[in-house]
């Protein structure tokens, strides 16, 4: 994944909620990077020498969904959302 990719993660929160994290490929040269394992399932920013940018860990029994999302040719990323 590079620049302007995303993964998006949802996370329960218990009673019935579900939280969303989303964690992007902020600038050129950067990639995003999901491991997952038994316990967890982590995500992260590097740069193109393998530098973590940040991460994001999550324990895997609470995660529901985690979704990567490339960019497409037309430049767009993150699907627009409608405001109610």
């Amino acid at each position: 994944m590079a620049k302007g990719d995303f993964v998006e993660v949802l996370v329960d929160a218990g009673s019935g909620a579900a939280r969303e994290y989303i964690v992007e490929a902020t600038k050129a040269g950067r990639t995003v990077e999901v491991r997952s394992s038994r316990t967890t399932v982590e995500v992260r920013e590097m740069t193109r020498t393998g530098g973590v940018v940040r991460t994001a860990r999550f324990i895997a029994p609470r995660v529901l969904a985690v979704v990567e999302h490339p960019k497409d040719d037309k430049g767009h990323n993150r699907p627009r959302t409608k405001a109610a």
